[in-house]
């Protein structure tokens, strides 16, 4: 394959490393991908939809580099090539190079680095979608632009997203904005979806979906391109800094709710139905789109 996306040493601070120091100190590494696949349609059209997003294919190295431990960087690397093989179809062969500049070797030297070359049918240990097995539910949003394009591209992006795979959708609902209320209208809906991330890794899946399609944060609760919030984690109960689940505002927000519960009424989030949690809010303004 002669087309080639290169992205080239995203860095990650990480604790992969054979020696108990290397897992309680940490230490900066370096991951570059170069993919081959066809992008004569691409050259051609000028069309995004025929080449893959250099921004999904960083975040899915940056997740698994980031998010996960491995003794060994041939191990890192051989995860990383088998998640872009499984989770971008486009992409025919893949290089995964990994440097690791602070390798603990007796010698004066720049670091470590390993590199591998795999082709479809070469990668080892590709996540297969049918085995996806926690439930998760997410809220997406819209209000600048084309609302309902928007969310289309969000939920397609994320059914693209290795270790994610989007089993319903909800209607999308004309909303009124809550918080912030000086601003255009919403368009909301939800998702469930299966995945083999945790809870922090599908936040971060969620994320770079946001960043891809130029979400910026300039004001709390102000006008976005889009959200994506993780409202719901089977069998997760989170409380950090980076997220806290199930979603804190999930049983007080009516335009949350509303989508939620056209699919999944009998979910139960705080010990209480997301039908029930439904009744005894406001649904004033929020308009079902067909």
């Amino acid at each position: 394959m002669s087309d080639r996306i290169l992205v080239t040493r995203l860095a990650v601070f990480a604790r992969h490393g054979v020696l108990p120091e290397e897992e309680v100190l940490g230490q900066r590494f370096y991951v570059s991908l170069d993919c081959g696949l066809d992008l004569s349609e691409a050259g051609r059209t000028d069309d995004v939809s025929h080449t893959v997003s250099y921004a999904d294919l960083a975040a899915l190295a940056l997740d698994i580099a980031g998010n996960r431990r491995f003794r060994l960087i041939e191990a890192l690397a051989e995860a990383i090539a088998a998640a872009i093989l499984s989770g971008f179809p486009a992409i025919e062969t893949v290089r995964v190079r990994v440097d690791k500049p602070s390798a603990p070797v007796p010698a004066i030297l720049d670091g470590v680095s390993v590199e591998i070359f795999r082709g479809r049918g070469t990668a080892r240990g590709a996540p297969v979608a049918a085995g996806l097995a926690t439930r998760a539910y997410l809220g997406i949003g819209s209000n600048i632009g084309d609302k309902a394009a928007r969310l289309d591209a969000a939920v397609e992006r994320l059914s693209r997203y290795p270790g994610i795979r989007v089993v319903a959708r909800s209607h999308d609902y004309r909303t009124p904005p809550w918080g912030d209320t000086d601003q255009d209208w919403f368009l909301n809906g939800a998702l469930a979806v299966e995945t083999d991330l945790s809870p922090h890794a599908l936040l971060t899946a969620c994320l770079s979906v946001e960043a891809a399609m130029g979400r910026v944060r300039e004001r709390r609760w102000g006008p976005r391109v889009i959200d994506i919030d993780v409202l719901h984690y089977e069998g997760a109960q989170v409380d950090d800094a980076r997220l806290v689940l199930p979603h804190r505002f999930v049983r007080e927000r009516a335009f949350v709710l509303v989508p939620l519960a056209e699919i999944a009424p009998d979910l139960t989030i705080g010990g209480e139905r997301v039908a029930d949690a439904l009744a005894k809010l406001d649904r004033g303004g929020i308009e079902r789109v067909e």
